[in-house]
């Protein structure tokens, strides 16, 4: 595992690219319209040049930042972003495994570099020691042991004090006695006759492969492969990626695989946002109901919900946002305010409707649309004056380029998209709702000669002090 740190330049600094604004718009205009468009190469486009230039024979990229990258090592033990876990029981099965995962998964869009762990690639000495050859000699096994690894590991024998330092003094046979087998061959064991005897006569010197390092997870033997993808949220790309190992990967009996890295983390995000989401939902519902008291109302309310969500879709397509965890933590945002615009929006048509009934002026379908007319678009002022101090409050997080502003422009991202397209719904769709809504009561009001003064039931009055 090789790390290097990338230091980058300040971001003004950086390969300036046309953008919209470029051709025709002043310095001083260009410097506002950074906030919003950067006229630099973007980070995706650098890494994927830097990819590129950086292909070493042997070697797989992983491009992270070096606070993430140890957090997902200390989460999952996954040194990449995503990752796959493959169990089972045989550290060779799970080096095949490996490579056969390395051959399929760059055929999945998204990924730009996949390394497998070389579990069984491992180089050892094994000394093989003839038991009857150590007792015709009289020497034990442990009296052989203990010359051999004198002689090749060394042995600490005393320690040099020089002032508060303390150096260990190691004592074993020079390089040259010790770096072939030929060389280890002649390794002398004393016997207790005295005779010096070489210990290729004592044992058999082979050399073998085997696991460079043991990993055990859930009682069972574990090797990993590394992924690094780029312009895919890891949702879509695990899905695409679980598709095509389950199509194309032969498992032998008894071994699985799991994803580790970030995908562990979205998978626990989704199960708390399966809960919290209708949870959500249901308590946002209660308290609209709570206040309009009508089944009605509250379903006109929460009509919003759907109005919001297509600016906030739009806003994610159009910054490249991949739906994450602070994606959603925007969208279950997005849903209170939508909740606040929409009894906002609904309070005055109300107010304008239950004033034309107390004049006498609700008789037919046309006092109706005056009325609506009058509810949406004459106190069109607070109405935008509630949107306008919501939009402020978040765009500045749009303009923001420190520390931690990556997350908070993807929580914000969904709630001004969402604000915009639900703002201009409710005011164009929330009004024909409500007049299909109160028009049936006007249109058997009509059929049945009744006073336009009492369409409206004493009970679904709703008094209002200002």
């Amino acid at each position: 595992m090789l790390e290097t740190l990338i230091t980058l330049k300040p971001r003004d600094q950086w390969r300036h690219v046309p953008t919209w604004y470029s051709s025709w718009a002043p310095e001083w205009a260009q410097k506002l319209f950074r906030h919003i468009t950067p006229d630099t190469i973007s980070t995706e486009d650098l890494i994927s040049q830097m990819d590129s230039a950086l292909k070493v024979p042997g070697l797989s990229n992983a491009w992270t930042m070096p606070i993430k990258g140890r957090i997902d090592m200390l989460n999952s033990g996954i040194r990449t972003p995503v990752g796959i876990k493959i169990f089972g029981d045989d550290p060779a099965k799970i080096d095949e495994v490996g490579q056969q995962m390395t051959a399929i998964l760059p055929g999945v869009q998204g990924t730009r570099g996949v390394f497998a762990e070389r579990t069984n690639q491992g180089y050892y000495l094994d000394v093989i020691w003839r038991r009857d050859d150590l007792a015709r000699f009289g020497v034990s096994m442990k009296q052989a042991e203990d010359v051999l690894s004198s002689a090749i590991g060394g042995e600490n024998v005393t320690t040099v004090y020089q002032g508060s330092a303390r150096y260990p003094v190691n004592v074993r046979y020079m390089r040259d006695f010790r770096s072939s087998r030929d060389a280890l061959a002649h390794v002398l064991i004393q016997s207790p006759g005295g005779r010096q005897v070489p210990l290729s006569e004592l044992a058999d010197i082979q050399t073998a492969t085997g696991p460079a390092m043991i990993r055990d997870e859930n009682g069972m033997l574990a090797g990993y492969v590394y992924l690094d993808i780029a312009g895919r949220d890891v949702g879509k790309y695990v899905a695409d990626a679980n598709k095509a190992l389950h199509q194309q990967l032969h498992l032998p009996a008894g071994y699985t695989f799991a994803w580790g890295g970030q995908s562990e983390a979205m998978a626990r995000a989704n199960r708390r946002l399966a809960v919290v989401v209708p949870i959500t939902l249901a308590i946002v519902a209660l308290l609209i109901y709570l206040n309009t008291r009508s089944f009605t109302k509250s379903t006109i309310i929460l009509l919003a919900v759907p109005f919001s969500a297509v600016g906030a879709v739009w806003s994610l397509y159009l910054l490249h946002y991949n739906i994450s965890v602070a994606v959603w933590v925007g969208l279950i945002a997005l849903l209170s305010i939508d909740a606040e615009t929409g009894v906002f929006m609904l309070l005055y048509l109300d107010l304008a409707f239950e004033e034309a009934v107390k004049r006498g002026e609700m008789k037919t379908l046309a006092d109706l649309r005056k009325a609506i007319l009058y509810g949406a678009a004459k106190r069109l002022r607070p109405k935008f004056m509630t949107f306008a101090t919501t939009c402020i409050g978040l765009f500045p997080v749009m303009w923001s380029t420190g520390t931690g502003a990556d997350v908070m422009k993807r929580i914000a991202a969904p709630m001004v998209g969402g604000i915009f397209s639900s703002f201009a719904l409710e005011l164009l769709v929330y009004p024909a709702i409500y007049e299909v809504w109160r028009s049936r009561k006007i249109a058997q009001n009509e059929e049945s000669g009744a006073d336009g003064e009492q369409l409206v039931p004493e009970n679904e009055l709703v008094t209002v002090n200002l």
